[in-house]
C-alpha cells in the first residue's frame, strides 16, 4: 500500500512506500552457496584434524562425511533457491556450519568411547532434520498459514509434554519416550508449537492487550490487560510449565517462561513485563531450589563446584567442565588432544561445549558464540522486516528460543548459573534437538523470504492474514467496533494490514522497534 502526503510548506508530495529493507534487495543465493561450501570445508577440516591428532593419519570416513554433509547442504540450498529465493542468505550457512561442527565434536568424543558411537546416529538425525527443513520450505508457501492452526498446535504441544509422564525417569527427569531402543524428547517439538500458538494469539489480540486493566498494586503505573484476553494464554502457559515441573524438566520450564514473557513484551510494548518476568522467575527458582531435591543438589554443586574434591571424592561434572575450559586457554589444545571425556556420561550432550572450550580455546568458543549470536540477530531482523504481526512475533519467538537455550546451557557449563540439562542447538548429541532446530531455521527462512520479497514480486502468499478474526477474543472484536471519542481507545490499525507498515510503525516513520506501540491509555506504562 502507498500513501501520499504533502510536505509542510513545500507542496511536495511524499510517498510512503515499503521500508527500504523490502525494496530492491538482491536474492544473494550465490553468496549463500559460497558460504555453504565454506561451512562444509571447515567441517571436513575439523574431521580430518581429529584423525591426524589421534592416529597421525586421515580418518577413513573423511570422504564419506564430507560428501554426506555436502549433499545435505546442497539439497537444502536448492530448496531455498527454488521456494524462498529472497530469504536471508546467512541463516542456512550458519546452521550447516554449527551442525557440521557438532558432528566433528561428537566424532572426537566417540574415539574415547569405542563402545558408544554417537556420530553415525547424529548424522542420521541430521539427515532427518534437513529433510524436515526441505519439507517446511517447499510445502509451506506462506508462514501465515500456521495461524489457522494455532489451537491445533497448542493441543499437540500439551499432548507431547504429557506423554513422558507415562515413561520411567532418565537421570532424574521424565522427559524421554523410550520404545524398543528408540528414544525421543517430545518437549523439543512442543516449544516450536507453543511459539506458533503464542504468536497467533498475541497477534490477533494485540489491540485488546493494549487496554489497561487492573493495576498490580495501588500506587503503581503497571497495569495488566483484561482477564478475558490475558487469561487463555496464561492458562496454556501454566499448564505447560506445570507439566514440565512434574517431569522435573526445569531447563525447558525456564525456556517456556522466558519465551512467554518475551513474546508478551514484543506484542504489547510494555517494559514492565520484563520486570515482572524476572521477579516471578526469581521467586520460582528459589521455591523449586528449596523444595525439589534434584534441583537443590544442582544448586549446591553450582555454589560449591570443588566441594567433592575437598571431600576426597574426586571432581564432579561441573568441576571437570571448569578444568576443561581452563586447560583450553586462548587457542585450545587442538582437536582430538583434550581430556573433556573425564566429565562423564553427559560429555556429548549437556557438556559438549566444554570440549569446544578445551580443544578450540577461547578463540574457537568465541567464534561459536558469534555464530549463535548472528543466527539470533538474523531471526530478529526477519521479524523487524516482516509485514504481518504474526510473522513478526513468530520470528521473535523462534529466535528467542535459540537465544535462551544458548544462554542457559553456556551459563550452566561455565558456572554462571546452575545446570539445567538442555541440549546445545546443533552441537550436542540429541536427535530431537537437531531436528527441531532445523525446523526453526526453516520457519525463519520462510518469514525472511516473505519480509525481503519486493512488493511487486509474485508470491503464493494470500493478500491478508488468514483466519485472523476467529483468533481474536471478544474484547478485541468489541474494541474494534467501539466508536471514536475522547474516552474511546481506537485500534492501532485495521485487520488487513498494509504490507509496508511494521508492527506499531506508521508509513513514513522510522523502523526502530519490533514492538507494537499500541494505543495509549491513562494508566499505561511504556
Amino acid at each position: 500500500m502507498t500513501k501520499a502526503g504533502v510536505g509542510a510548506g513545500t507542496g511536495t508530495t511524499v510517498a510512503a512506500d515499503a521500508p527500504a529493507a523490502t525494496v530492491g534487495l538482491p536474492r544473494r543465493r550465490g553468496v549463500e552457496l559460497s558460504l555453504i561450501v565454506l561451512a562444509v570445508l571447515l567441517s571436513v577440516y575439523g574431521y580430518c584434524a581429529v584423525g591426524l591428532a589421534r592416529n597421525g593419519s586421515l580418518p577413513p570416513g573423511a570422504a564419506g562425511y564430507g560428501a554426506g554433509l555436502g549433499v545435505l547442504a546442497l539439497l537444502a540450498h536448492l530448496a531455498v533457491r527454488l521456494r524462498a529465493p529472497w530469504a536471508d542468505p546467512l541463516l542456512l550457512p550458519i546452521a550447516v556450519l554449527l551442525n557440521g561442527m557438532g558432528l566433528v565434536l561428537i566424532y572426537r568424543l566417540d574415539l574415547e568411547t569405542p563402545g558408544e558411537r554417537a556420530a553415525p546416529t547424529q548424522l542420521v538425525w541430521s539427515t532427518v532434520g534437513v529433510a524436515l527443513f526441505i519439507v517446511v520450505v517447499t510445502a509451506l508457501g506462506d508462514h501465515r498459514v500456521l495461524q489457522r492452526y494455532s489451537y491445533v498446535c497448542v493441543v499437540a504441544a500439551l499432548a507431547l509434554l504429557t506423554l513422558p509422564i507415562l515413561f520411567p525417569a532418565v537421570n532424574g527427569a521424565r522427559i524421554w519416550i523410550r520404545i524398543a531402543g528408540f528414544s525421543i524428547q517430545p518437549g523439543e517439538f512442543a516449544k516450536v508449537l507453543l511459539a506458533v500458538f503464542f504468536a497467533a494469539y498475541l497477534a490477533a489480540n494485540r489491540t485488546a492487550l493494549s487496554y489497561a486493566g487492573r493495576r498490580i498494586w495501588r500506587f503503581s503505573r503497571m497495569q495488566l490487560p483484561t482477564g478475558r484476553v490475558l487469561g487463555p494464554i496464561v492458562t496454556i502457559w501454566l499448564l505447560s510449565v506445570g507439566v514440565l515441573i512434574l517431569e522435573r524438566d526445569l531447563g525447558t520450564s525456564l525456556l517456556f517462561f522466558g519465551l512467554f514473557v518475551v513474546m508478551l513484551y514484543v506484542a504489547t510494548g510494555r517494559t514492565g513485563w520484563i520486570a515482572v518476568g524476572l521477579l516471578l522467575a526469581s521467586l520460582g527458582a528459589v521455591a523449586v531450589g528449596r523444595l525439589e531435591p534434584h534441583v537443590h543438589s544442582r544448586i549446591e554443586d553450582w555454589l560449591h563446584p570443588f566441594a567433592s574434591i575437598e571431600a576426597g571424592q574426586g571432581a564432579n561434572q561441573l568441576a571437570q567442565s571448569l578444568f576443561s575450559f581452563a586447560a583450553g586457554g586462548a587457542f585450545g589444545t587442538g582437536l582430538g588432544v583434550g581430556h573433556s571425556i573425564l566429565i562423564g556420561f553427559a560429555a556429548k550432550s549437556d557438556f559438549i561445549l566444554a570440549t569446544a572450550g578445551e580443544e578450540l580455546g577461547l578463540a574457537g568458543l568465541s567464534a561459536l558464540f558469534l555464530l549463535y549470536g548472528l543466527l539470533v540477530e538474523r531471526g530478529y531482523r526477519a521479524g523487524l522486516s516482516a509485514r504481518d504481526p504474526f510473522g513478526r512475533l513468530l520470528a521473535a519467538g523462534l529466535a528467542s528460543i535459540v537465544a535462551f537455550q544458548v544462554f542457559v546451557i553456556a551459563g550452566g557449563v561455565t558456572g554462571l548459573i546452575p545446570l539445567t540439562g538442555m541440549a546445545m542447538p546443533f552441537l550436542a548429541q540429541g536427535g530431537s534437538s537437531v531436528v527441531t532446530n532445523w525446523a526453526i531455521v526453516a520457519l525463519l527462512i520462510r518469514v525472511s523470504d516473505s519480509a525481503r520479497r519486493p512488493c511487486g514480486a509474485p508470491s503464493a502468499a494470500p493478500p491478508t492474514d488468514p483466519a485472523a478474526a476467529p483468533l481474536a477474543g471478544p474484547v478485541a472484536r468489541r474494541a474494534a467496533r467501539r466508536p471514536h471519542g475522547p474516552t474511546a481507545v481506537q485500534p492501532t490499525e485495521p485487520r488487513t494490514e498494509p504490507p509496508t507498515a511494521p508492527l506499531g510503525v506508521q508509513p513514513g516513520e522510522p523502523v526502530d522497534a519490533l514492538v507494537d506501540k499500541g494505543p495509549k491509555s491513562p494508566g499505561r506504562t511504556g
